[in-house]
């Protein structure tokens, strides 16, 4: 299967969709989260009043980037097109569903995802499960090897690789991760090209 074959496409949002501004060594001292430790697999471990009080901290302090969010290069034309030839395209991401939303709108990429394909941390187990990614090719009626999962970490190609989708890593000007990488580009831009 070639790119130019994929007419199911599913991108993480933070750094992939988006430039990426989480300042994750902030927030885990906001949060009481040791150094290195994952954010949600740390929350989700912790007694539920005090997790339901640091997921709200964290759902608050993500509203502010989502709602100034910033397309990372070549992602508003490479949705576009993909959206243009018919593609269905998703959206998994560590994030909450409401802010994805809010995200898209504001790099003006809302228009070509269905709501019901954007799914956060409050619809599937988070990446790098393969949950999320699940979810869609039983809602799109494919097998998830027909898919392809888009991010800029680990995380996004261990879930494709989990689900047998093929992976895309983007952003990153080298791959740290080749054994889990079925194409990488340095941007969206030159994703876009690989398609051509």
């Amino acid at each position: 299967m070639t790119l130019k074959d994929v007419k199911h496409w599913v991108f993480d949002m933070d750094g992939t969709l988006t430039v990426a501004v989480h300042d994750f060594a902030v927030i885990r001292r906001e949060l009481e989260i040791p150094e290195g430790e994952d954010i949600l697999t740390h929350l989700n471990g912790l007694p539920a009043e005090i997790a339901a009080a640091k997921h709200a901290w964290l759902l608050e302090h993500e509203r502010e980037l989502a709602l100034a969010s910033t397309p990372a290069p070549g992602a508003v034309e490479l949705v576009r097109d993909l959206a243009a030839q018919g593609c269905r395209l998703g959206v998994l991401t560590r994030n909450a569903q409401e802010l994805a939303h809010i995200t898209l709108k504001a790099i003006g990429l809302d228009q070509c995802f269905a709501p019901q394909d954007v799914l956060g941390r409050d619809n599937a187990a988070h990446k790098p499960d393969p949950d999320g990614l699940l979810q869609l090719a039983r809602a799109w009626g494919v097998p998830a090897a027909k898919m392809v999962m888009v991010g800029d970490y680990h995380f996004d190609l261990a879930c494709g690789r989990a689900a047998g989708s093929k992976t895309v890593l983007v952003n990153v000007p080298e791959n740290p991760w080749p054994e889990l990488t079925d194409w990488h580009a340095k941007d969206c831009f030159e994703l876009r090209q690989l398609l051509d």
